[in-house]
């Protein structure tokens, strides 16, 4: 139903909530909406002593696969993916920039910008 939509599909691991950046060009990707942190990467963190920014650059942070379609078909794919046992919702959105990166929020509030 959504192929002809169908941007781009990225798989959060190698790379965590960076790896979009490896794709698009002058693309600058917003992630404001992301599921809550499982606790094994609190745990992970505590741990280790890492910074938040270094979190979500190596770990999914409990993320796993974005799929880009435009805004309008975000819905459509939530419905897809529900029906298929998947939990789903619109975590963020892309601009066209003339410089790539990405602004992540966290779900505690913070703002990291790679």
């Amino acid at each position: 139903e959504l192929r002809d939509q169908l941007k781009g599909v990225v798989h959060c691991s190698g790379g965590g909530q960076t790896k979009c950046l490896r794709f698009g060009n002058k693309v600058h990707f917003v992630k404001d909406n992301l599921f809550p942190t499982p606790p094994l990467f609190t745990a992970i963190q505590t741990s280790s002593g890492a910074t938040d920014a270094e979190m979500y650059q190596v770990f999914n942070m409990g993320h796993r696969m974005e799929v880009y379609v435009p805004t309008n078909e975000a819905s459509t794919a939530i419905q897809i993916a529900t029906g298929f046992g998947i939990e789903a919702k619109q975590v963020g959105y892309t601009e066209i920039v003339d410089k790539p990166g990405m602004t992540l929020t966290t779900p505690s509030g913070k703002q990291l910008i790679y």
